[in-house]
């Protein structure tokens, strides 16, 4: 990731409009904004999963995810499994290891990517 082009500015992530995803279990609440050059931009986004989400693909981009509520139960497609939790988070790159999130009890994450 390489942050360039992106002026000082402020998020009211409560103005944002919300965006639904629905998962194969449950669904995704995206509100995101875009930073940077077309060729080049970071995606930034408050993520609210439902309780009982499951993600209906495996995912190989690459974030930085802080969990600002909730739980999150990450699987790597190895069978490695992480929990975050509030204040926890996880970094990993494009490419490297296909990851798949759900969620029991509903979770709210700040993510970049």
């Amino acid at each position: 990731m390489k942050m360039s082009e992106i002026a000082f500015s402020t998020v009211d992530w409560s103005q944002v409009e919300p965006t639904r995803h629905a998962g194969e279990e449950g669904e995704a609440t995206w509100r995101t904004r875009f930073f940077g050059p077309q060729d080049n931009q970071i995606r930034v986004r408050i993520v609210e999963y439902s309780p009982g989400y499951v993600a209906d693909h495996w995912c190989s981009k690459g974030h930085v995810i802080l969990c600002l509520e909730g739980e999150l139960e990450t699987t790597l497609e190895d069978g490695r499994v992480s929990v975050l939790t509030p204040g926890m988070s996880y970094q990993v790159a494009d490419g490297a290891e296909a990851h798949r999130s759900r969620t029991t009890k509903g979770a709210k994450l700040f993510i970049v990517d």
